[in-house]
């Protein structure tokens, strides 16, 4: 009788001592990447309502550019954690590797994009005459950083799958640091405005990216891998991320068209939503560090033909996950007094701001189970799901957001909207992981 009891209680510290192991080192890093635009929002802040309203819409977009191609890390550390589960640390370092080549030839192929196409996209948000230049400035040199940002998403994806989330913690607190100081110095010290932001934040992920090419590289050394691009391996990692693709692009829609229903609503609400957006991207990457130490211990456990351990462990992260978005939901509501004065001086977009951030609070714990679950998912290699699964949620959204100002609403409406989603997202993701057909065991899917 007490066996079953004592053997469940073991699993669960057992789940909890990896999720921990994984997950705390993860959090840093994580926290890490949505500070880099808090920096900026916070140092061109204090330069003026307009730069801030611009750096909003060229965040978003710049944003865009990158996450969209976030399956170099996702898509990364399910497969080389399959192989490590495997026993065969060669392979997954070679399919890393194949995943850098890959992140070089995206990241050269938008910049040829972006570069030429600035003016437009910022024009396509509608944004202000006086927004306009400043958004433009700061996405056309921030570009110039793309290859190495994704450099850094496939690089991090094979550590992660390595079981080693440690290193990118060293890393992203090491750019973080280089990032604010280049910030301020840039812009403050040698005048340069939002182009100072711009270009420090260029270089520190640069500096990054340097960093996580030494590490890879002296891990194929040692295990015998090949540093050399495969156009067979680069093509295979391409084919795998593509449904991740589709998600993320519907993903990142979601966040578009949040943005640009913003900048209708004005300068003051638009800035207002940047400030709201980098704090939900926050909270989200602090979230989604169960999320990355689930793809990694799921991938593990499949790769090693173990359907038990991988169906006890996302058990386990849906519950921290829970308990998570709780405790992050009342210290939003709580630390809203503090937080707003260290993004706006403007008393308007205080006003904005003040009962937006309550509905970002209350929906913290529907984000935590939301972000494990996707991470379990794409653990397991479940990309063809978690594509349509976020096409719908897309459907749902669009109409609601766009009918806000439509029907007179502000800010807080529209992150009503952006609650409703994460609700369509959690319920879509939930049925799948009830149903059980993502467990596919072996050293691929």
């Amino acid at each position: 009788m007490t066996q079953a009891p004592t053997a469940a209680k073991n699993s669960r510290r057992r789940h909890d001592r990896e999720i921990i192991a994984l997950a705390l080192p993860a959090f840093g890093a994580l926290v890490a990447e949505p500070l880099f635009v808090m920096v900026d929002s916070a140092v061109i802040g204090h330069l003026g309502t307009p730069q801030l309203a611009g750096l909003g819409i060229a965040a978003a977009l710049l944003m865009t550019a990158v996450s969209v191609f976030v399956f170099l890390a996702y898509a990364t550390t399910a497969a080389v954690a399959r192989r490590v589960g495997a026993g065969d640390l060669q392979a997954a370092i070679r399919q890393g590797m194949d995943g850098i080549w890959l992140a070089l030839l995206l990241g050269a192929a938008v910049i040829a994009v972006v570069l030429p196409a600035a003016p437009w996209l910022v024009d396509l948000f509608g944004a202000s005459d006086t927004a306009a230049p400043y958004a433009i400035t700061y996405l056309r040199i921030s570009s110039l950083g793309i290859p190495a940002m994704l450099v850094v998403l496939a690089a991090t994806g094979v550590l992660r799958g390595l079981q080693d989330t440690k290193t990118p913690l060293y890393v992203a607190v090491g750019g973080f640091t280089a990032n604010a100081a280049l910030n301020v110095g840039l812009v403050y010290g040698a005048g340069l405005g939002i182009a100072g932001s711009a270009w420090g934040t260029v270089i520190a992920q640069c500096g990054m990216a340097a960093a996580y090419l030494t590490v890879v590289v002296r891990g194929a050394r040692k295990h015998g891998a090949s540093l050399r691009p495969d156009a067979a391996g680069i093509r295979a990692c391409a084919q795998a991320g593509a449904p991740l693709l589709v998600r993320t692009l519907s993903l990142r829609a979601v966040l578009m068209i949040a943005t640009a229903v913003a900048a209708r609503l004005g300068d003051a609400d638009v800035a207002a939503h940047q400030i709201l957006l980098s704090l939900w991207s926050l909270l989200a990457f602090a979230l989604d560090a169960i999320a990355i130490a689930g793809q990694a211990i799921i991938g593990r456990y499949l790769g090693a033909d173990d359907a038990k351990g991988a169906q006890e462990a996302c058990r386990r992260m849906v519950q921290w996950g829970i308990v998570s978005g709780v405790v992050l939901g009342v210290l939003v509501a709580v630390s809203r007094p503090l937080f707003i004065p260290l993004f706006t001086s403007d008393e308007v977009v205080r006003d904005a701001l003040l009962p937006a951030l309550l509905v970002v609070a209350v929906s913290q714990p529907i984000s935590g189970i939301v972000f494990v679950l996707d991470g379990v998912l794409m653990g397991a290699g479940d990309g063809p799901y978690l594509a349509w699964a976020m096409l719908a949620t897309l459907a749902v959204f669009t109409p609601v957001a766009l009918l806000v100002p439509v029907l007179g609403g502000g800010l807080t409406a529209l992150w009503w909207a952006m609650t409703l989603m994460m609700a369509v997202r959690m319920v879509t993701l939930w049925l799948r992981a009830r149903s059980g057909r993502w467990i596919v065991t072996g050293a691929t899917r």
